[in-house]
């Protein structure tokens, strides 16, 4: 790690002073000496390491193993579907299961190193608000760092997620109203209470953890690179950081000479679609989305800070956007459930539907090596689907 760069203006700052926004109110995005690194470690090198995120050490923004805080996050299993594949005309289908991560969601990746880092700043008090799995796994993170935190989240968060933040000792709020609501009323309190605010993008180490799903990626796929890699969006931060990392992997020299981008996909819930709207617009950000509402509460993000970047990557790609209309969502959980076992939550879902739209408007072809990034275990939504079923008594038979 050399510095931190804003993402907008391009000003620089020294990476070890406490830091938020840069000046001009833009994030702030981490940036390496990836000659030194790219010279010092080759992917070979890597086989005998850790099989957690913490493999891509050289890469990640943590100076001092001492202040590593870690749940045995990341190497996340990238599995072939074909049966679901072969049903939507992708028989190269795949899918990154975020859900077995600790905490049962990708932000596990982000706290561990966002807490990781606030610990060696010497960062004593967290604040920030949340849809529910975030400030559940920064909750978990900053009870194994010893950080103390508080959460603010709309009524309408999973319960799950909001048991987990509780029994984990998180001093946390509820808000009669959207995320956006609750990032309004952290960044009112922070100062009073000094709190760092860790909201989306408002510090710059969240996107290093999850940027570390690109790496792996790579890896599993003997350091190729995917056709498309579909991704649920709500603030972004997982698709920015991917593209992050696959820049930084060409950079370290780790890919191959004629390895080509991934053309990224931006999936949004048709009811909140802000990045979807600005991306078919033209536009380089995105507006507020008045009246959001999903099952996909994760991705339910009315306006990201990280909008432009998102955009950004999309584009650069040569990838697109996609709106899944909430039914399209819980037939792909239906879908990928009964065909492949797996009960994956409502924003990877999200993407069955996006990948059907895809295929059937011919811009994913049969041949291509398509991803879906599933971000978080089904069983975190209890609430998501309701079966009836028949009950017996008790000398019966079926």
């Amino acid at each position: 790690m050399t510095h931190l760069e804003c993402a907008r203006c391009g000003r620089t700052y020294d990476a070890d002073q406490i830091m938020n926004l840069c000046a001009c109110g833009g994030p702030l995005l981490v940036r390496y000496d990836l000659k030194a690194a790219g010279a010092a470690v080759r992917p070979a090198d890597l086989a005998g390491r850790v099989t957690s995120l913490w493999r891509y050490r050289e890469v990640l923004p943590v100076r001092s193993d001492e202040h590593i805080v870690t749940l045995g996050e990341g190497m996340t299993p990238l599995l072939p579907v074909r049966r679901l594949g072969e049903s939507l005309g992708l028989p190269r289908l795949m899918l990154k299961d975020e859900g077995v991560n600790p905490t049962g969601t990708f932000k596990a990746r982000g706290a561990a190193v966002g807490m990781s880092r606030a610990r060696e700043l010497g960062i004593r008090k967290v604040a920030m608000p949340t849809n529910g799995n975030a400030g559940g796994a920064w909750s978990a993170y900053g009870a194994r760092a010893g950080i103390e935190v508080t959460l603010v989240m709309p009524v309408d968060a999973p319960a799950m997620s909001v048991l987990e933040a509780v029994a984990v000792g998180a001093r946390a709020y509820m808000v009669r109203g959207q995320i956006t609501d609750a990032g309004a009323i952290v960044a009112r309190s922070a100062k009073v209470h000094d709190w760092f605010e860790a909201a989306t993008l408002k510090e710059p180490y969240r996107i290093e953890g999850k940027k570390t799903m690109g790496y792996e990626i790579a890896e599993q796929l003997g350091w190729r690179l995917p056709d498309a890699i579909l991704y649920p969006t709500g603030g972004g931060v997982g698709i920015i950081g991917i593209y992050k990392a696959i820049r930084e992997m060409m950079e370290l020299g780790w890919l191959p000479d004629d390895a080509r981008m991934p053309r990224l996909v931006a999936v949004q819930a048709a009811g909140c679609a802000p990045i979807v709207k600005a991306f078919y617009e033209g536009k380089d950000a995105s507006e507020k989305w008045e009246g959001a509402e999903t099952v996909a509460q994760g991705i339910r993000v009315p306006k990201a800070l990280g909008d432009f970047l998102v955009l950004e990557a999309v584009r650069a790609t040569g990838g697109t956007c996609v709106a899944v209309p909430d039914e399209d969502t819980l037939w792909g959980l239906q879908q990928i459930s009964r065909t492949e076992g797996l009960f994956i939550c409502p924003e990877g879902a999200a993407l069955v539907g996006a990948a059907r739209m895809l295929r059937e408007k011919g811009w994913l072809k049969p041949e291509d090596r398509v991803v879906l990034l599933n971000t978080g275990a089904g069983i975190k939504y209890p609430d998501i689907l309701r079966p009836e079923l028949p009950v017996l008594e008790k000398d019966a038979t079926i």
